[in-house]
């Protein structure tokens, strides 16, 4: 509500605002103002006061001003009128204030009063006797034409309202008014026009005078005062009619006048009516030019006011008119009764005998138009009753005769104005045929009309047309007698009385409605209407006939329900029909008459109509039933001798005859025989043909023999088949193909047709005696003769049905017995398939045909041939019970089937599709699975036809087997593609794959694998793509099956890989079909895979990638992988088979599948696997026996087991580090060269051990878990390489918490003291870790460790187990107190100086940094003996400082800063601080600042130095030797005299002299 409240707010608004616009003076914006504000009011309910009345004042003021545009102005009057809906008062007065007594007012004023009359007649009633006597006055006035023709509009308004008014008074809410006084004012208005204006009106005035005419005259005729003077005036009113434009207007004017006078009973004189008449009928029947077609309807409407209120006089006037011989006239007046017929108006139904009449008159006339109307008048006179029954039969007799008159003049049409006289002719006989079938039989008085001459149409050849309408007519008159007849005790309604009319005799009838009957199986309608009459006609055929027929006729119907009903079939019923009823009538004249009736109605069908067809075989079945055989005989010789009576001689008479053999086979062999005998010039082919007489030539006579083989008895046909019948007709061709005498191989068509016809049919008659006995000793030959006419047939055109027909022949002959070889079969076969399946494509062969015709010939020869060589392939094949036959048959089409030429694949694979069809049952060993791989994959081809025929030849292989696939989910499959969207059709091949799959026997999948994989190397792309489909969907329902067949079919597969690997979707599928059957049968398959030789070839690694990359078997094949390796490494030694499978798992592992799971226990696996086969060599593998293509550059390589191993252990690290399990090791890629080395592997397995991602505790536990068993291995190598890898575990604390390496702790010091010098390096090294690790374990077992390490201080011959124990005597001592050493102290720091010359870096810098931490441990019971020890060792510190390695010389500046207090040399740290400068000081320099402070301090060091410095003269190092010399030289400077005295000076001498001659420059100088 509040919605509704808002819009007439904003409404009102928008008035308001239009109205402030209605001041101004645009002209323009007022039209458009006034047009809406017009839409406004007229669609609003409510307008408030105030707006209204300056509405009305607006409106007003601009609707009278006569300076404003016309439009404006009528658009200001539209709005006044449209207000009177809100306030009729207001408008109303606002109105007749300006419309004033004696002044002419202005004509929109007068205007708005009249349309305000016809729009609100209630509310003007009261104001009109005030409007028109105020108009009265004015009427003088006015002198403007415009102001004539707004008086007149007024007063064409003024009187509707007032006719309203006279005729509806009661619905208006006042009382009742005087309208008489109205009308007065009216007639004194319309006196004054019609005497002082009309006769001086322009054209434009007479047509306002016109329109006002018929209101006012209707209005006046309803008082007697007024009635005459107002029929007065209509005379004027016809003379009116001279213009297209105004006679509309005058005729709507008549008909509101004839209307009234109907109203209220006024008689119209007789004079009068019949210029009405006239007049209008001239109008309906202008010759010049045309009537409008409005005009034409209110002309129409005035005769059927006429015709009820004047029947008689206007059927008088019809009647004077349609005599004259005037086309236009009859045609109007034709028109104008079936309109009259079609209102029904009662009245008129007393002149039905007169309008029969007055029809019959014109009957006559010749004039397409007339003929045309007068049968669409019977037609509204069957319809609408108006036939009686004496006069009716002649208007239903012309309704045949202007049928049968207009089909003989489309036959013979008149040669001018053709066109548009053929158009005539057939719009006169579809009425005809309209007529007919709209004809109800049972309306009054018809059946006495139509029977029983309806009849007499049934039979003349002329009605052949009618018959479906007529036997509908016929048979609702029969059956509404035979209801009739139910309720009442005798009827005569429908008795055949011939009369005046000769009415068909019963054989007449029967012969008519049997032979139409045929049409029954087309599905036309004439027909089925035929064979209704006939069930319910044979009281009229004859007596006997009803029990019969009340039988048979419903088992003869049952064909008919169906929508295509078989001609064949009902062609047979028929012919049955007709044998059992001359059986039952038993009367031989009866059937002789039949037969003769059957015979005159040849020339009633066309040659090669249906109907001709059927009537040759119905007279040919009459004479087989006739006794007489004198008569049979006569009548044989008669078609025999002048065959042209049949219309096509050669069909007819074999037709006939050959029917007539079925019960008469010795005469007609006898009459044949006599023939020819009698003929004697019957002795070319030809003959009658030069000679121009239409008889018999040998070739005929050939025809009528295989029609008479045909229908004869079998029993008797046997006895006389090869004598009488198969001999004559070789005779006869040997003869035809004779030239002077001598044979000849005639190429005459029609000979060959013939000859093969005939064959055929003996073939045919053969196979129906169904006789095993019989021998058909002609078969081989006639056989011969068929392939003869075939391979002459030429291989690029298909112009003649030769190939066709001898097919047909050739696979009936094959039926017969002897039976032929399987060579002779497979001959025939191929011969034929040879000479079908090269031809061109369809296309081009149509192209031969100069005509449409032509190429429609062809494409018919075309699929006839392809269809019977489908047919004789399949009768070949399937006769045979020897399963192996019926595939070398099969066979045959193999290279057809996969033809790189599409027209030869599609013409396989449509024979192949007739071969595999479900009525057929195949041998019961015979295989489909070949036949599936090879035809499936064709229901993706590129050609619609292909894919259908390849479907439905697949699911047919299945029903040739008797297993019965899903009927309902494979329904619309096949069909489906026919669509080219390629998705969707591999969508349905998909689908189809997956239905019938599941059923292919078990034992042929492997074939049907075999098959597919030729397929995926050979076929085009889409069959390719629906190859692999189907191969992939039979094993993933059957792969489970394939266990006995396995080994066969991986070798099948690993046969076609070097091939398909060249074309990538097809290799694709192959992979995808080795995961599907690993998914089955894993372990098999990867056996068979781990038997190829080492390394893996191309072929071999892809499908190991396969399998790992399938979803389905990645997760089976690693834990069989991971099973298999180590049940292969259970004792520590590794074969052939763990390489193989470390090899496999390295192409497992490179697709990037997920290795979290396993990856502990395959990182184990391969790590031992790389330690056992250190070292070990492999023969070369043997290369495998199968096709491959070698790359360029391809070379057989032989095979390094650890390296091979290596490469796999490093391909799972890898992807353990994608995997987060890992971590890049510090080694890099040198990491996997060090661990395939023997020299250096325990380093790799080191620098392995560091890359773990010990975080990964899980994952790093099960490592350790499953090596452990490594440290007590019986393979040294392996043991080493578990020892290496926990040595560098056992510095992880976290291993401590969670892992077993006390364990570990306890072997390692075992194996420290083992003989192998590596193993007891990494036993060291990882007893040394453990103080990283677990320094508590330190603690606890340090009597233990210090034991098994300083013994390895003692194996001088492998300075890394020296320098591993030096490095975890290091670590292991930060970690004790000097008490826990003091026992050992003395032993380390001995064997630790030992190691300070030595030629390792690693080993001087350990034994270095030792001897600074030996500092802290000395304690009180060891330090003199340690300052000894550094008195004896500060030589090496002092030399070393300039040490090649600098970080010897970083470690010996340390080591002399700890050692110098143990001296009391504390003097000496500002000369070592030098040392810790960014600049080292030169050696001279620093060695002279150290002995000067040193000789101050102590002597007898610096005596001490110079004794052990000769020894450094002859060092490997040059800068060693050369700081010896400058250390020497600063130790003499700084001697006392005391211990100059003691120098060697020879002893030095000598060794300086020596240093001279060093080869390095820096050691002389």
């Amino acid at each position: 509500m509040t919605h509704s409240m808002e819009e007439s707010v904003e409404m009102f608004g928008d008035i308001n605002l239009t109205l402030g616009m209605l001041n101004k003076e645009d002209n323009i914006s007022k039209e458009e103002i006034y047009s809406h504000l017009t839409s406004v009011i007229q669609n609003t309910d409510i307008l408030d006061d105030a707006i209204v009345q300056r509405l009305i004042y607006y409106a007003s003021k601009d609707m009278r001003n006569d300076n404003i545009l016309r439009e404006i102005r009528m658009l200001a009057g539209e709005v006044l009128v449209s207000l009177a809906a809100h306030d009729f008062n207001s408008v109303m007065y606002e109105v007749q204030s300006n419309f004033r007594i004696l002044e002419l007012p202005n004509e929109f004023v007068v205007l708005a009063l009249a349309e305000l009359a016809t729009s609100y007649v209630s509310q003007s009633i009261p104001f009109m006797m005030m409007t028109l006597l105020t108009m009265q006055t004015m009427l003088r006035l006015a002198e403007d034409e415009k102001m004539k023709q707004t008086f007149c509009i007024a007063l064409e308004k003024f009187s509707k309202a007032i006719y309203k008014y006279v005729n509806h008074w009661r619905d208006f809410p006042y009382p009742r008014l005087d309208a008489n006084r109205l009308s007065d004012k009216i007639f004194m208005l319309f006196q004054y026009i019609m005497e002082k204006w009309a006769p001086i009106a322009s054209p434009t005035h007479i047509l306002a005078i016109v329109k006002a005419h018929g209101p006012t005259v209707s209005l006046l005729l309803h008082r007697e005062d007024t009635y005459e003077y107002a029929l007065s005036q209509v005379p004027w009113l016809l003379t009116q009619y001279k213009d297209k434009e105004i006679d509309f207007h005058v005729t709507q004017s008549l008909k509101q006048i004839l209307t009234a006078a109907v109203l209220y009973d006024t008689g119209l004189p007789r004079n009068l009516r019949k210029s009405i008449f006239i007049s209008l009928l001239h109008q309906i029947c202008r010759v010049p030019k045309p009537p409008v077609k409005e005009n034409e309807i209110e002309a129409s409407s005035c005769f059927l006011i006429l015709a009820h209120s004047n029947p008689a006089d206007l059927v008088e006037f019809f009647d004077e008119q349609i005599r004259s011989n005037n086309e236009v006239i009859r045609l109007g007046v034709l028109t104008l009764l079936r309109s009259a017929i079609n209102a029904e108006e009662p009245k008129l139904r007393d002149h039905i005998i007169s309008i029969e009449k007055m029809v019959r008159v014109i009957m006559g006339d010749l004039s397409k138009k007339v003929r045309n109307s007068i049968l669409l008048l019977i037609q509204t006179m069957c319809e609408k009753c108006y036939i009686e029954a004496r006069e009716g039969w002649p208007l239903i007799d012309y309704v045949f005769s202007q049928f049968a008159m207009s089909n003989r003049n489309l036959e013979k049409p008149v040669k001018s104005n053709f066109q548009e006289d053929d158009t005539g002719e057939k719009l006169v006989r579809d009425t005809s045929l309209e007529v007919l079938k709209t004809l109800d039989p049972l309306v009054i008085g018809m059946p006495q009309v139509l029977w029983p001459r309806i009849l007499t149409f049934m039979v003349p050849m002329e009605y052949t047309g009618t018959l479906e309408h007529l036997f509908n007519i016929i048979r609702i008159l029969i059956m509404a007698e035979e209801r009739k007849k139910q309720n009442v005790k005798e009827s005569t309604a429908l008795v055949i009385s011939t009369g005046t009319v000769k009415l068909p005799t019963p054989q007449q009838l029967l012969a008519r409605l049997l032979v139409i009957s045929i049409l029954a199986s087309l599905g036309k309608l004439c027909g089925a209407g035929a064979i209704g009459l006939l069930k319910i006609m044979p009281e009229i055929i004859h007596p006997k006939l009803v029990d019969l027929w009340k039988t048979r006729f419903p088992e003869l119907l049952q064909p008919l329900e169906g929508k295509n009903a078989s001609i064949v079939l009902w062609e047979t019923m028929l012919l049955q029909l007709l044998k059992e009823s001359l059986w039952n009538i038993n009367d031989t004249a009866w059937t002789i008459q039949l037969s003769q009736d059957f015979n005159q109605q040849m020339g009633s069908y066309s040659n090669t109509s249906i109907e001709k067809k059927f009537l040759w075989k119905a007279l040919g079945t009459t004479l087989a039933s006739c006794q007489n055989t004198d008569f049979v005989g006569s009548q044989i010789k008669e078609f025999l001798i002048a065959p042209t009576q049949l219309g096509d001689p050669r069909q007819g008479t074999a037709s006939i005859l050959g029917y007539c053999a079925e019960n008469h086979l010795n005469i007609v062999l006898k009459v044949l025989k006599t023939f020819q005998d009698q003929e004697k010039f019957f002795m070319n082919r030809c003959k009658g043909i030069f000679s121009g007489k239409k008889s018999l030539t040998k070739t005929d006579v050939m025809v009528i023999y295989g029609a008479v083989a045909l229908h004869a008895p079998k029993k008797e046909l046997l006895v006389r088949l090869e004598q009488d019948i198969v001999s004559q007709v070789l005779f006869l061709y040997g003869q035809c193909s004779q030239v002077l005498g001598v044979s000849v191989m005639n190429k005459d068509m029609d000979l060959q047709m013939s000859f093969t016809r005939s064959i055929t049919e003996i073939g045919i008659a053969v196979q129906d005696a169904e006789d095993q006995r019989f021998q058909f000793s002609y078969k081989e030959l006639l056989i011969g003769r068929m392939l003869d006419f075939i391979r002459d047939e030429p291989l690029d055109s298909l112009a003649s049905p030769i190939r066709w027909k001898a097919l047909i022949a050739i696979r009936y002959l094959s039926k017969l017995k002897p039976q032929l070889s399987l060579n002779d079969n497979l001959n025939i076969l191929e011969e034929n398939i040879r000479r079908l399946l090269p031809l061109p494509p369809l296309e081009d062969l149509k192209n031969e045909g100069e005509t449409d015709k032509d190429k429609e010939h062809i494409n018919f020869l075309y699929e006839r041939s392809m269809d019977a060589l489908g047919k004789l392939l399949k009768t070949m094949m399937w006769d045979n019970v020897d399963a192996e036959d019926c595939q070398e048959m099969f066979n045959l089409l193999r290279m057809w089937l996969v033809s790189p030429k599409e027209w030869e694949r599609e013409r396989a694979f449509q024979i192949t599709a007739k071969v595999l069809t479900h009525d057929i049952e195949a041998p019961e060993n015979f295989r489909i699975g070949s036949l599936l791989g090879l035809l499936a994959p064709h229901s993706c081809d590129m050609l619609p036809t292909i894919r259908q025929a390849a479907a439905s030849s697949t699911i047919g292989l299945f029903h040739i087997k008797g297993i019965h696939l899903e009927a309902e989910r494979l329904q619309g499959l096949p069909e489906g593609l026919e669509c080219d969207d390629v998705q969707v059709q591999i969508k349905i091949s998909s689908k189809i794959a997956k239905i019938v799959s599941k059923f292919i026997p078990s034992e042929e999948i492997q074939m049907f694998l075999e098959e597919s994989l030729d397929g995926l190397e050979n076929l085009n792309p889409m069959c390719t793509k629906a190859c692999g489909i189907w191969m992939i969907t039979v094993l993933k329902e059957q792969g489970a099956a394939l266990e006995d067949q396995l080994m066969d079919v991986l070798g099948t597969i690993y046969h076609h890989m070097p091939i398909l690997r060249q074309k990538e979707e097809s290799f694709q599928f192959m992979l995808e079909a080795i995961s599907q059957i690993a998914s089955f049968h894993m372990d098999a398959v990867t056996v068979h895979l781990l038997k190829k030789p080492l390394p893996f070839d191309r072929d071999t690694k892809i499908l190991w990638k396969a399998l790992a990359e399938n979803p389905a078997s990645s997760g089976k094949l690693m834990q069989t992988l991971i099973e298999k390796l180590g049940i292969g490494l259970e004792d520590d030694i590794a074969g052939i088979e763990a390489i193989s499978e470390a090899c496999a798992m390295y192409e497992v592992v490179t697709t990037g599948i997920l290795i979290t799971d396993v990856y502990p226990e395959l990182f184990v696996l391969l790590l031992k696997l790389v330690s056992v086969t250190l070292g070990q060599k492999m023969p070369t593998a043997n290369v495998s026996h199968r096709r491959r293509t070698i790359q360029q550059g391809e070379r057989q390589q032989i095979p390094d087991p650890c390296r091979l191993s290596t490469a796999t252990l490093k391909c799972l690290q890898t992807q353990a580090m994608r995997e987060g399990l890992a971590k890049e090791s510090d080694e890099g890629d040198n990491l996997w060269g060090l661990l395939s080395s023997p020299a250096t592997h325990h380093i790799g397995v080191c620098a392995l051990a560091r890359s773990m991602a010990v975080w990964q505790h899980r994952v790093i536990l099960e490592i350790m878990e499953q090596l452990f068993s490594s440290l007590t291995s019986s393979s040294e190598n392996y043991r080493i390489t578990g020892t290496a890898f926990f040595s560098e575990l056992m510095k992880e604390s976290i291993l401590w918490k969670h892992g077993n390496l006390r364990e570990v702790l306890i072997l390692m010091d075992q194996s420290a003291w083992d003989s192998n010098a590596t193993l007891r390096q990494m036993a060291i090294r990882g007893l040394g870790n453990t103080a990283s690790g677990a320094p508590h374990k330190v603690k606890k077992h340090k009597q233990l460790m210090l034991e098994s390490i300083i013994r390895g201080l003692y194996h001088l011959a492998r300075t890394e187990v020296v320098c591993e124990s030096l490095k975890a005597l290091k670590r292991i001592l930060e970690l004790l107190t000097d008490r826990d050493v003091s026992f050992y102290f003395k032993e380390i720091v001995l064997q630790t100086r030992t190691f300070f010359e030595d030629e390792q870096d690693d080993v001087r810098l350990t034994a270095i940094l030792l001897f600074e931490n030996l500092s802290s441990l000395a304690g009180k019971r060891w330090k003199g003996f340690f300052a000894e020890e550094i008195k004896k060792s500060m030589i090496s510190f002092l030399l070393h400082l300039w040490d090649p390695n600098p970080k010897i010389g970083t470690a010996c500046r340390d080591v002399l800063i700890v050692c110098v207090p143990f001296l009391g040399l504390q003097e000496l740290y500002g000369v070592l601080d030098r040392l810790l400068d960014q600049d080292l000081p030169r050696a001279r320099d620093f060695y002279r600042q150290f002995c000067v402070k040193l000789a101050k301090k102590n002597q007898e060091i610096l005596w001490i130095l110079h004794t052990h410095s000769f020894t450094f003269f002859t060092s490997n190092w040059e800068m060693i030797r050369s700081a010896a010399v400058k250390l020497t030289d600063a130790i003499v400077l700084n001697l006392t005299s005391q211990y100059v005295e003691l120098l060697d000076r020879e002893q030095l001498t000598t060794r300086l002299q020596a240093l001279r001659q060093d080869p390095c420059i820096s050691v002389p100088r």
